[in-house]
């Protein structure tokens, strides 16, 4: 680490974390770039208002001093010259305890201003979300605006404007002052335009905001009672948003509405307080009058060594080798140094600023504060949350951060008796404090070492590891990552669930791209198919066990847990592999146990079945070449740990907030996108990236081997599930999208043979991306396939757990025009198998249902195949005996768990999908 990014981490960082967590916090609250930066600059200048009123008023009491001593000054030095004039002005300085060195005094708020300013040019500057994002008049928050254009010539207009309002404040400001110090004001103002106007618009609107902050400052300091007037506009602004967020607030969830409604009612506190000063004033007599710098700093480390050391190194040290890359190889106890410098940034450095400006009763009021975040920190950190599953190296759980009520209210329960128990002892056991702090300081200093010792030791096998594992070109230190083997000499077969894959799409897919029919040579598709429901959690079952699991089937074995009968069908082709000695894979079962992020605990009892979760994550960073990958792993790494160590230390209620589902408010981790009509969009979708990646990295995962060895892959993927707008026509992620000339130029693309398919709305259009996507890279695994040798030796089964009813053909809406009309896309799934030594592509008409799956699998492969648990035999005839029923219900395994499923539409079809005769309502029950 140079000494540069040290001072960088120990004074910039600290601040540009917390515009990451404003800003990242405003834009999931809005969902829009100006809108955050508004609240950003806001909230930081509110944040701020203390600090730098405690700036001016030195600020001005340097002046003062100065100006007192002015006239002696000046006559020493018009009378003396040399060393005497050096001996008298130190004599005369000395008599008014007065030092040179105070002149600094005088340029406090500017000494203040600039880590702020580096922060937030730093932040801003590097926002890669801002880029083609427009507000407003501002056509692009990401480059600069460019608003005039005079004489074939481009003006950035906001540099202009933030210098004319600075001029403005400057002007208010420095009324009564000297030349010498207007000067200055107005030069750096200048200072200010020149280092700004090539800026991007995103940082220049939000210091501009800053200086309307400062002019609306320096008015309320010539007016009579400033205080009091700031309270009143407070305090209508909180009016004004608890109105918004009662009333008028339609976007988000119940979360994001008690938070505006919580900062409108703590900004009408100041208004309160003012109103009732005189009556509150007994209650500071709680506070002891002794206050003690040293006594702070103790807080202050005790809070490092726990946030910045300890918790850091205790998740490196639990599995130092998923730290550690390969291409640029280092020591993870880098981690805890990065770790620890910004917590001293955190908790040292910024919060000393703050103290020592402080009167004496803030600062007994901050030697209160610190002693009880530090025992709540460490009960957080020691008793709560201490099972959340596993953890993956990039600080992501596998399962979703989510707590109990009863968890929640134990937590604030515990942690209020601590505050009442810290805070008596801060009253009445003022002395023992110090000792207290010694000795949490020595035992969590203890732990840390400990674990950096284990990380320590690690290093030496973990580095032998890589140069082991570079030698024979393996991919990873760890046999955790997702990967499985196909076999040139053996059998392979493959089943790939792609999670709502519309089957209406593949042909207007491959009209768009001919040369994709062509890597699926040897499939045929079987357009006239069904699920038996519309959701995973009805419509799974079924593909991974056969007909058993069909939602009447199901709901027939009412004594029985949904979840233990999907867990069960979820095994039943591994387990009969397994038993015919095939190298078996699984890689994310649905809803495993009912949990989104699959519990694979279900295959423990079979040894030789490989499970893995491949998507949550884990080849997120397969996107970026080798040098991004680490550049990106070591920005996520410099920041995360700490962000990790907050939220741990943090009571349960805000926990799931802080971790953002594993983003932590991290920029570089990328969460949502914001689409604006069919063809543009800014961001990319996270769920969307953590499954597309997984396809992408399909031919890194496959192992190739020349043994004669049967293999079985069986996974799914939901990277069809997770609509996203693209960029076309390669249909991948990029931050900034604008297909309008494409759009414009292929609009024959969704009419094929003279049926229209309706691309109209955001979600047609997104589901049509998506869906693409996934299809361009499974013909690129297919390409690789057959470069391996191991094409045409294996049997690839496509298929869906539903469709989704996005109203797109018209030939697929029964009964229209009626309130029962019905679109029949959502459960039309994709379905398509290739078989050994098969090369053509086909087209089959036959009723199909995706129950199907396993009589495919086994086919030819394990005579008469008989489940496992139930003892049946596994095929098709019941798909002739009689109608099929499809059930649609709620579908969420966190509701819909019972022993059957909950009541709901059911709908009977045979035969041809598309003839409407063939379909009936059979009612809600």
């Amino acid at each position: 680490m140079s000494i540069s990014h040290a001072l960088y981490q120990l004074l910039i960082g600290p601040l540009e974390l917390i515009f990451e967590i404003v800003y990242g916090f405003s834009q999931n609250l809005f969902n829009n770039s100006g809108l955050s930066i508004i609240v950003l600059s806001l909230t930081v200048n509110t944040l701020l208002l203390p600090l730098y009123q405690c700036a001016d008023a030195i600020q001005e009491e340097a002046k003062e001093t100065e100006k007192k001593l002015a006239p002696w000054v000046a006559h020493i030095k018009k009378t003396f010259k040399g060393d005497e004039r050096f001996m008298m002005l130190q004599t005369y300085y000395r008599q008014n305890n007065y030092k040179p060195f105070y002149m600094l005094k005088s340029s406090m708020p500017l000494l203040l201003e600039i880590p702020f300013f580096i922060a937030a040019f730093h932040f801003l500057s590097n926002l890669e979300a801002l880029n083609g994002v427009p507000f407003g008049v501002i056509r692009n928050l990401g480059a600069p605006d460019g608003m005039l254009h005079v004489a074939g010539m481009t003006i950035n207009l906001l540099p202009i404007v933030m210098t004319a309002i600075n001029f403005a404040a400057s002007m208010i400001y420095a009324q009564g002052l000297s030349a010498k110090d207007k000067i200055q004001m107005y030069g750096i103002a200048l200072i200010f335009l020149v280092l700004l106007y090539e800026s991007p618009a995103g940082l220049v609107f939000y210091w501009t905001l800053n200086n309307l902050f400062s002019l609306g400052k320096n008015i309320f300091y010539k007016i009579k009672n400033p205080r009091g007037v700031l309270c009143v506009m407070l305090s209508i602004t909180g009016i004004i948003l608890l109105v918004y967020g009662t009333i008028f607030f339609q976007t988000g969830n119940i979360k994001h509405r008690l938070v505006i409604i919580l900062i409108a009612l703590t900004m009408d506190l100041p208004m309160l307080l003012w109103c009732f000063q005189k009556k509150l004033h007994p209650f500071t007599v709680i506070f002891p009058k002794q206050y003690s710098l040293w006594l702070f700093t103790c807080g202050g480390v005790f809070l490092v060594l726990l946030t910045g050391v300890l918790i850091p190194s205790s998740v490196i040290a639990s599995s130092p080798a998923e730290f550690v890359q390969m291409a640029d190889f280092y020591s993870p106890l880098r981690h805890v140094l990065n770790a620890s410098f910004l917590s001293i940034g955190f908790f040292i450095i910024w919060p000393t600023i703050f103290y020592c400006m402080a009167n004496s009763q803030t600062k007994c009021i901050f030697d209160l504060l610190i002693w009880i975040l530090s025992g709540i920190a460490l009960a957080n950190y020691m008793l709560f949350g201490t099972k959340l599953g596993i953890l993956s190296s990039v600080l992501k759980f596998e399962n979703d951060l989510r707590f109990s009520g009863l968890e929640q209210l134990s937590n604030l329960v515990v942690l209020f008796i601590c505050s009442i128990l810290l805070s008596w002892i801060f009253r009445k056991r003022y002395s023992i404090l110090k000792n207290a702090y010694l000795i949490l300081i020595i035992t969590v200093l203890g732990m840390s070492t400990i674990n950096i010792w284990s990380i320590y030791f690690a290093m030496p096998t973990i580095e032998q590891i890589i140069q082991s594992a570079t030698n024979s070109k393996q991919q990873s230190v760890s046999d955790k990552k997702a990967h499985f083997a196909l076999s040139r000499r053996g059998k392979n077969v493959i089943v790939l669930m792609l999670d709502r894959a519309i089957s209406g799409y593949l042909p207007y897919i491959f009209q768009e791209k001919p040369e994709v029919k062509r890597q699926f040579a040897g499939f045929t598709y079987y357009p006239n198919s069904i699920s038996f429901g519309v959701s995973t959690n009805v419509g799974v079952p079924a593909i991974y066990g056969g007909y058993e699991y069909t939602p009447v089937e199901m709901n027939r074995r009412a004594d029985e847990p949904l979840v233990d009968k999907h867990n069960e069908a979820l095994k039943v082709m591994p387990v009969l592999f397994d038993k015919a000695d095939f190298d078996v894979t699984v890689c994310d079962p649905p809803y495993a146990n009912y949990i989104w992020i699959p519990d694979l605990s279900i295959y423990d009892e079979y040894p030789r079945i490989n499970s893995y979760i491949a998507e949550h994550g884990q080849f997120i960073f397969s996107l970026l070449s080798e040098n991004e990958q680490c550049k990106q792993l070591n920005q996520i790494w410099a920041r995360n740990f700490f962000c990790y160590s907050l939220m741990k230390s943090s009571p349960l209620v805000i926990q799931p907030s802080l971790y953002q589902s594993g983003t932590y408010y991290n920029p570089k981790m990328r969460t949502s996108q914001r689409i604006e009509g069919l063809s543009k969009a800014y961001g990319q979708r996270g769920a969307f990236l953590e499954s597309f990646a997984v396809l992408y990295s399909l031919c890194n995962m496959t192992t190739i081997i020349n043994e004669e060895k049967n293999t079985f892959l069986l996974m799914s993927n939901s990277s069809t599930h997770e609509p996203t707008l693209l960029a076309e026509p390669e249909y991948e992620p990029v931050w900034v999208i604008d297909n309008t000339l494409y759009d414009n130029e292929h609009q024959d693309r969704f009419t094929l043979n003279g049926r229209k398919m309706h691309v109209e709305t955001e979600g047609q259009m997104t589901h049509y991306h998506v869906n693409m996507a996934a299809i361009l890279q499974l013909g690129r695994w297919m390409d690789y396939l057959r470069a391996q040798e191991v094409y045409d030796n294996t049997r690839i089964i496509i298929v869906a757990d539903h469709g989704w009813g996005l109203r797109q053909f018209d030939d697929m809406i029964l009964w229209a025009g009626t309130n029962s009309s019905v679109d029949i896309m959502a459960c039309n799934p994709l379905f398509l198998v290739k078989d050994f030594d098969s090369h053509e592509f086909t087209i089959d008409t036959t009723f199909m249902t995706h129950a199907d799956v396993p009589t495919f699998v086994f086919q030819d492969l394990i005579d008469n195949p008989v489940n496992p648990f139930t003892q049946n035999p596994i095929n098709s005839k019941s798909k002739f005996n009689s109608n099929q029923l499809i059930l649609t219900t709620v579908p969420n395994t966190q509701i819909n768990n019972g022993n059957t499923f909950l009541p709901g539409t059911w709908y009977s079809v045979h035969d041809n999908i598309f003839d409407p005769n063939n379909w009936e309502n059979m009612g809600e029950h």
